[in-house]
Order: C-alpha cells, then structure tokens, then sequence
C-alpha cells in the first residue's frame, strides 16, 4: 500500500481544471446508518450537485438492485416515475425503495440508461454506487461487485470523518484502470425527499472548476475530506464500453460517501 499512499495521499493530488462542474447520478437517502428494519427511501437523479445546477432527464435504468452479503437484491420493482424540480430547471427522475431487513451492509447500484449529452455529441453512462448499513455491522462494504466498471471504497463510505481521507479503486472489468481522471463532487443542496428539490445549500463550488484527481498505475486514488455530508467521485471513461449508438460512450463509475464530524 505505501507506493499509491506517497502517490497520492498528499493534498497535492487535488487538481482543479478548467471544465464545467460535473454531471453526477445520485443514488440518495439522507441516513446512510439505520438501526431498525423497514423500506428505505432512495431519489435516482442525474444532477449538477456541486453548483445545484442544471438537472438532466433519466430515461428508464437498465438496472437497479442492492447487494447484501453477497446476495442481490433487485430493485426494479419499486421504481416510480417522477419530476426533480433543481434550481432552474426540472427533470425526468425516480424513487427506489430499498428493504432493508438484516445487519450489515447494503450497496446500493443504478446501471442507468445512457445519457446523450448534445452539447459534446457524446453518451454518458454514470454506473453508480451508494452504500447503506444497519446495525453498525461491516459485512462486505469493500468488496466488488462485479460491475463493468466501479469504484472499490477502501474506507467504510458510511462514517468517513472530516479531516481524513477517502482512497478509492478504479476497476474496469475487475482489473485496475490506471490514469483516469477522477472528477470529485460535494452535494451542496441535499435533495428534499418529500419535495422532490434541492434543501438547503450548503457550500459553493471551489474556484477554477471541477475538483480532480488521477488513479495511480494500480487504479488507487486519494482524497482529503474537507466537509462533512455526501461526497461524489466519478471515475470518467474508466469503463469497457466506448460506443453506443455509432457515437462516443463515456461509462463511468460513480460512488458516493457520507462525512461527519466529530462532535
């Protein structure tokens, strides 16, 4: 592990371009630790979280299921159609529902259905990941799950503390993908589950663009966690997929954390 820690531990790592923010697929609930068994609430949204910014359309996932102790749990079922109504626009989203009945962790994915971006001529395809746990129990939260890309989490997603730091691992087909550029997002308005819009903004966006890091050559990257809440990192183009439709894919792994400070 030192080689990718001196790689890219540092601070130093942060880099910040000169692209627009970034779109994001949310896969959201605002507890990510429960205590008691019961349906869990989830907002499916493709969004600009960091500048509660333009909302984009979401047409129906190709799939939606969580991962409990190795076992999946398919999702599908339980989406319902509705309106995210962000900052200057609205947008086609979805509710999920995720049953949560046993202790441990649940990894929430959303394959969703390619986005064409017009204004690059290109797809997006955000594979997402969130995680959930009950009963303060670990049972897998740092496993793969054999995606076509993702973002393997080697700090427990569900209680990362302000002031440390969050290291991931970029996968493409299960192998690491070295060099891909890493867009970091913080959600500044959290989404208002009974409203269906942006809450309470709580952070502006960083001077001179996107936050950025880059996977070292074993797919590892770094990040200091400045702020307590939910925490996006889309790992660009890390996936297989480079077409769909006789233009440009990019498939990219999302995963999402939650940061709290210590009172």
């Amino acid at each position: 592990m030192n080689k990718f820690v001196t790689a890219t531990a540092l601070a130093a790592s942060m880099l910040f371009s000169t692209a627009a923010f970034a779109h994001f697929q949310l896969a959201y609930t605002p507890d990510v630790n429960v205590s008691r068994a019961g349906d869990v609430p989830y907002k499916l949204i493709f969004w600009h979280p960091f500048e509660n910014g333009h909302v984009m359309d979401m047409g129906k996932p190709e799939a939606v299921f969580a991962v409990h102790k190795g076992k999946k749990i398919d999702l599908m079922d339980s989406l319902k159609p509705m309106t995210f109504k962000g900052s200057g626009n609205e947008a086609d989203a979805y509710d999920a529902t995720l049953p949560v009945k046993r202790n441990g962790d649940y990894i929430v994915v959303v394959e969703p259905a390619p986005y064409y971006e017009g204004s690059e001529d290109i797809y997006i395809q955000q594979i997402t990941k969130s995680f959930l746990n009950k009963g303060g129990i670990p049972t897998g939260w740092n496993e793969p799950v054999g995606l076509k890309t993702e973002i393997v989490p080697l700090n427990k997603p569900t209680n990362i503390l302000v002031g440390s730091t969050f290291t991931g691992r970029v996968l493409n087909d299960g192998k690491p993908a070295a060099g891909i550029e890493i867009e970091i997002e913080y959600m500044a308005a959290e989404p208002d589950m009974d409203a269906n819009a942006p809450g309470e903004v709580k952070a502006d966006p960083a001077p001179g663009g996107s936050v950025v890091a880059i996977s070292d050559e074993n797919g590892y990257f770094t990040f200091g966690i400045p702020k307590a809440g939910f925490w996006g990192f889309a790992a660009l183009g890390s996936g297989p997929d480079t077409e769909f439709e006789g233009k440009e894919l990019s498939q990219d792994a999302v995963i999402w954390i939650k940061a709290f400070d210590l009172d």
